[in-house]
């Protein structure tokens, strides 16, 4: 796994960053430059093995056939190679979108020392919620046919621990700027602070 860092010599805290559905592109590529841009050490795990799908049809089919246990596990060894690195300050979050933000609550429910973690509009289906030990931020569109909100309620109120739930009036993947059809770049660029702000409250 490929880690990108800011500028600079002083060590820095972690972001596990997990793709969408389709895989490690060039936009989620682009989002964990924005995160070194921010400060931080990021490390985007490649759960395809490589592959990057074309369509919605292909990327479905590829999320499909992922085994969720073993992709925690994978964004697990992220987390702990970020520990690792001498150049970091073994404070990692973990964020994701889509796909990727449904993995971050499932890591959040499964990993332990996490600092925070942060999940756009995905859902991993019902969990033990209570299980969860790092502060949460969530952000969730509010025309979400798959990513919806009241199941996200739901984990708020069975979760032990700080979890913020910011709703937008938009549609599912609103950040995806690759995605004009349903990009709201006020939206997203207020997720972007909420989220720089959340993480680095909990790994300073």
């Amino acid at each position: 796994m490929k880690t990108v860092y800011p500028d600079g010599d002083a060590k820095v805290p972690g972001v596990v960053l997990i793709h969408e559905w389709w895989g490690v592109n060039e936009q989620i590529q682009t989002q964990g430059r924005k995160w070194a841009d921010a400060g931080f050490a990021c490390v985007i795990p490649d759960l395809y093995g490589g592959k990057v799908a074309k369509t919605a049809d292909e990327a479905g089919a590829m999320m499909k056939a992922l085994d969720f246990g073993k992709a925690v596990k994978q964004i697990g060894e992220a987390v702990a190679q970020l520990k690792d690195d001498f150049k970091t300050t073994q404070a990692v979050a973990v964020t994701g979108y889509c796909m990727g933000g449904a993995l971050t609550l499932a890591s959040a429910v499964n990993l332990r020392g996490l600092s925070c973690a942060v999940s756009y509009y995905g859902w991993p289906g019902d969990l033990d919620w209570t299980k969860i030990d790092a502060p949460i931020q969530a952000h969730f569109a509010k025309h979400d046919d798959w990513a919806k909100v009241e199941l996200v309620e739901k984990a708020k109120a069975a979760a032990r621990v700080p979890f913020e739930l910011h709703v937008y009036d938009a549609q599912h993947a609103f950040c995806n700027d690759r995605r004009p059809e349903v990009y709201d770049a006020k939206a997203c660029a207020l997720a972007w602070e909420r989220t720089v702000a959340f993480v680095k409250q909990h790994t300073a």
